[in-house]
């Protein structure tokens, strides 16, 4: 018999335990406290998410390790806070603070339940923090729902809007879905290895030409299933547009990056860590996938009409898929590269770029939904004239997501994703990458051209057909910007500037031993 040791390092499990422990205290503190002084739930989310960031700061020393199984054969470990997981779990960190940031306004303007989402909030991001740092299929499985569950009640947070509680039902039905079908995958794998553990199942994956390999490579295939589901890759995508269309802009905000940063780390995890040895059956398939993903949410968002109702929402949800389809770039070429953590690292640089500039464009587009709740691209017509600080930062923000100066920074993450394709032999993928970035240059400049033109124009808004917000008259007096909407422009402005002034930091920071 070998012994069996379960070790527990509290300062390696620190970022998750604190953000959960504060939706906890968050979730008893709205029962005592009077419907006036709600407010404070807020400031306490938005400490605790502050200290799980500050919690960060002592891993960075070494790689730790927790909840490790020792036994006669080769010990393994659950939970790793190494350099991969410690900048994932910046970016959820940081993603959700920003996230609060825009829904302190919004909770007052709607009448949300404030103890709810917070608490919804803070679970969801704790359950992201995790994921990184599993390495065993059943805490990855875990984390991936605890992550997920509380954003479908999110999403249906306005009960008494229709639009809210349909997108709630889809997100909801799609996700479990998937869930299942990951998990049936996640039971092959187990069948075959005999093991849970990431490295124990790389190491136990049968070969071709036998009955476990097929049943291995099926689970292998079902087991990306399910995170593709996650990272809205092409065709498991349907539910983007009408979920983020439905959702308060805050929640549609943190979808678009902490719950894309959930399903990138997962297919990262289960595709570089358990399965290397399965590289030429989801190489391939990744590549696949990532062609379609940035060709379908390219050419949607181009079709977006500037007079529709949510044109613009719709415009990031699409714009969204077509970035997915760039983060999968890197991790395809893993799976054809001698080096696959460099080529992780390319991805991982490319969502550190895309959180900071794609929470800016939903705060902009927050403080816009103020006066014009239509959420039409025509609405942004003239924000020069009326507010040109939010017009400068907005269209920052969009030339960072084309890849144009004066967003280095994008054009930086660009070259880096263009390069692990080339690098890894995939000249047809970089071909296909090069012509989604020229389609979306199109919707991009569309955009931002809107926000310089002459203020006048914007008094032609068309009538509203059947399901549509009647078309708005030009606002008058600017109101005053609240201060947690203007700290989450200001953050994500000046994170955006300070990268592109040093766009190398980023790849530096993100590029980490994973293997």
């Amino acid at each position: 018999m070998g012994s069996l040791v379960q070790s527990v390092d509290w300062l390696a499990i620190a970022p998750p335990t604190i953000t959960a422990v504060v939706a906890l205290v968050v979730l008893v503190a709205d029962l005592f406290l009077p419907e006036g002084r709600k407010p404070l739930l807020g400031l306490i989310a938005l400490a605790g998410l502050v200290l799980a960031g500050l919690s960060l700061l002592p891993l960075l020393d070494g790689d730790r390790s927790t909840f490790c199984l020792t036994t006669s054969g080769t010990p393994a470990c659950s939970y790793t806070a190494d350099h991969f997981t410690l900048v994932i779990q910046f970016l959820v960190l940081g993603g959700a603070l920003l996230t609060a940031l825009l829904s302190v306004s919004d909770l007052v303007d709607f009448k949300l339940p404030s103890g709810e989402y917070w608490f919804l909030l803070l679970s969801s991001a704790a359950g992201a923090a995790l994921l990184p740092a599993s390495r065993d299929l059943a805490t990855l499985v875990v984390a991936l729902e605890v992550a997920s569950l509380p954003a479908f009640a999110l999403v249906g947070m306005r009960r008494d809007d229709r639009k809210s509680s349909e997108a709630a039902l889809k997100f909801f039905l799609s996700s479990v879905t998937a869930t299942a079908v990951m998990l049936l995958g996640v039971s092959f794998v187990y069948a075959a290895t005999g093991s849970l553990h990431l490295t124990q199942v790389a190491g136990g994956l049968p070969g071709d030409g036998t009955r476990l390999g097929v049943l291995a490579q099926t689970g292998v295939a079902l087991t990306l299933v399910g995170f593709a589901f996650k990272t809205a890759a092409v065709p498991f995508h349907f539910w983007v547009p009408d979920t983020y269309v439905g959702a308060p802009l805050p929640v549609a905000a943190y979808l678009s990056v902490v719950g894309k940063a959930v399903g990138f780390t997962g297919l990262i995890l289960v595709t570089v860590v358990a399965f290397p040895s399965y590289a030429d059956v989801w190489g391939p398939a990744l590549a696949v996938l990532a062609a379609l993903t940035m060709t379908a949410g390219n050419v949607a968002a181009l079709r977006q009409r500037a007079d529709r109702a949510h044109s613009a929402v719709r415009l990031l949800a699409w714009s969204s898929v077509g970035q997915a389809g760039y983060l999968l770039v890197p991790i395809a070429a893993a799976g054809y590269d001698g080096d696959p953590a460099h080529a992780v690292g390319s991805t991982v640089a490319y969502a550190l770029m895309y959180a900071a500039v794609n929470l800016g464009a939903f705060a902009v587009a927050a403080l816009v939904a103020r006066t014009s709740p239509a959420h039409r691209l025509a609405d942004y017509r003239g924000l020069y004239a009326r507010r040109p600080l939010a017009a400068l930062a907005l269209g920052f923000f969009l030339l960072c997501l084309a890849g144009l100066p004066p967003g280095i920074i994008g054009l930086f993450a660009k070259v880096t994703v263009f390069s692990a394709a080339v690098d890894a032999g995939l000249g047809w993928l970089a071909a296909v990458m090069a012509v989604n970035v020229v389609i979306a240059l199109y919707y991009y400049l569309q955009w931002t051209a809107l926000l310089f033109r002459p203020a006048e124009e914007r008094a032609a808004a068309p009538a509203a057909t059947a399901g549509e917000e009647p078309g708005e008259a030009p606002a008058e007096a600017p109101a005053r910007v609240p201060l947690p909407l203007a700290a989450a422009m200001a953050l994500a402005a000046a994170l955006g500037i300070v990268l592109s002034g040093a766009p190398q930091l980023v790849l530096r920071f993100a590029s980490g031993a994973l293997l």
